[in-house]
């Protein structure tokens, strides 16, 4: 498998998991929304900026949580 078919496999499993995890989101807390959201958007950022390491990609989810989880208590 080339590197341009692992990297639209990447994508595509990550747009997948965004939207299964979003459908849940109805009975969440506006906290945990916005944890949620920031660890999907972390993620794909993560992996974007390293170009689909798995450390890049785990590191982004884990910050962009992290952020998120602290925006979502200031509401």
């Amino acid at each position: 498998m080339n590197t341009s078919h692992l990297k639209r496999h990447t994508a595509t499993l990550l747009g997948a998991v965004l939207a299964v995890s979003l459908s849940a989101c109805a009975g969440m807390s506006h906290r945990e929304n916005s944890a949620l959201i920031g660890t999907a958007v972390g993620g794909v950022v993560g992996a974007a900026a390293t170009g689909g390491s798995t450390i890049g990609t785990v590191g982004g989810a884990v910050v962009g949580g992290a952020i998120g989880n602290e925006v979502g208590k200031k509401k």
